[in-house]
C-alpha cells in the first residue's frame, strides 16, 4: 500500500464511528437509523477507492481516471458521509471529558460554530465549491498538482472540503443552525451548482486542444488519443456530477410534495377543514 497514512486515518474514522454508533444505539434504540452506518461505509469506501486503489496511479496517466477520482470525492463520498449524520456517533466514540470539550465548541455563540455556520450559508458554500472546482482545473494549477504529491493531496482535500460545504445546506446534518432551508431554495441551489459544474465539464470536453501537458503523450496500442481521453473526462465530470445532483433534486421534490398535501385529509363526521359537521359555526 503506497499511502499507509491515509489508510490508517480512514480505518480510525471507521472504527471510531462504529464504536460511537454502538454506544449510541444501546442508549437510543430504535431511534438510531440502521442505514446510517451503511452510508458511512459507502462514504469511507469511496474515499479509499479514490485515494488508495490503482485508480490513484492511473489518474497520473489518464485524464478520465482523474475525473472519476474527483467525482468519487465530490459526488459520492461527501454527500454519503453527510447523509450518515456522523457527528453524534463520533462524539460518543470519545471519552466523556473529550466529548464535553468538543461539545463546548459547538454550543450557540462558540467561535467554531459561528465560523462553520457562516461557511455553510448557501451563497458562501456555493461560491467556495465553484471556485475550488474551476481554480484547480486551470492548466497551471492542474499541472502543479500532478507534479507534486503534496499539491495533489492539497487538491483532493480542497475538492472534498468544497463538496462538504456545498452539500451541507442541502442535507442539513448535525450540528444544525436553525430551521432547515426551504426545499425550493435547495432545488435552485442544486440546479445552479449542477449547471456551473456541467459548464466546466463541457468546456473541457469540447476543447479542440489538449489542455494539460501531462496527458499529451501519444497513446499506446489500443489506448485513447489525448483529445479523446480529455473529452471523455469532461463527459464524466458533466454526466457523473449532474446525475447525482439531479437525483438529489428529484428526492427533494418528492419529499416536498409528499409532506405538503394541498388537500387536507377528511375524517368521518368532519367537513373539508377537519371540523365536526354538527359543531356550531363560529360567530
Amino acid at each position: 500500500m503506497h499511502r499507509p497514512g491515509i489508510f490508517v486515518l480512514l480505518l480510525l474514522l471507521g472504527v471510531a464511528y462504529a464504536a460511537g454508533w454502538w454506544r449510541l444505539s444501546r442508549r437510543a434504540w430504535p431511534r438510531v437509523a440502521w442505514w446510517r452506518p451503511a452510508l458511512t461505509l459507502a462514504g469511507l469506501g469511496s474515499l479509499a477507492l479514490a485515494l488508495l486503489s490503482p485508480l490513484d496511479a492511473l489518474a497520473h496517466r489518464r485524464f478520465v481516471a482523474h475525473m472519476a477520482q474527483h467525482m468519487l470525492l465530490i459526488a459520492v463520498a461527501a454527500p454519503a458521509l453527510l447523509l450518515a449524520d456522523p457527528l453524534a456517533a463520533l462524539l460518543w466514540a470519545l471519552p466523556t471529558w473529550a466529548r464535553i470539550r468538543v461539545g463546548r465548541l459547538l454550543v450557540r455563540g462558540a467561535p467554531v460554530r459561528s465560523v462553520w455556520r457562516a461557511l455553510t450559508r448557501m451563497p458562501v458554500a456555493w461560491c467556495a465549491y465553484a471556485g475550488v472546482l474551476w481554480l484547480w482545473h486551470v492548466p497551471w494549477a492542474y499541472e502543479w498538482a500532478l507534479g507534486h504529491r503534496v499539491a495533489h493531496d492539497l487538491e483532493h482535500l480542497a475538492f472534498f472540503a468544497g463538496a462538504i460545504l456545498f452539500w451541507w445546506p442541502v442535507i442539513g446534518p448535525a450540528p444544525r443552525f436553525g430551521r432547515a432551508v426551504h426545499p425550493g431554495l435547495r432545488v435552485v441551489y442544486l440546479v445552479t451548482g449542477a449547471l456551473q459544474s456541467a459548464a466546466l465539464g463541457l468546456s473541457i470536453a469540447a476543447s479542440p486542444v489538449v489542455l494539460y501537458a501531462s496527458y499529451a503523450a501519444p497513446p499506446g496500442p489500443g489506448g485513447l488519443a489525448p483529445l479523446e481521453d480529455q473529452a471523455l473526462g469532461g463527459v464524466v465530470m458533466w454526466g457523473g456530477g449532474g446525475a447525482v445532483d439531479m437525483l438529489a433534486v428529484l428526492l427533494l421534490l418528492h419529499r416536498f410534495f409528499s409532506t405538503h398535501d394541498p388537500e387536507p385529509q377528511r375524517r368521518p363526521g368532519t367537513d373539508g377543514r377537519g371540523r365536526r359537521r354538527d359543531a356550531a359555526p363560529l360567530p
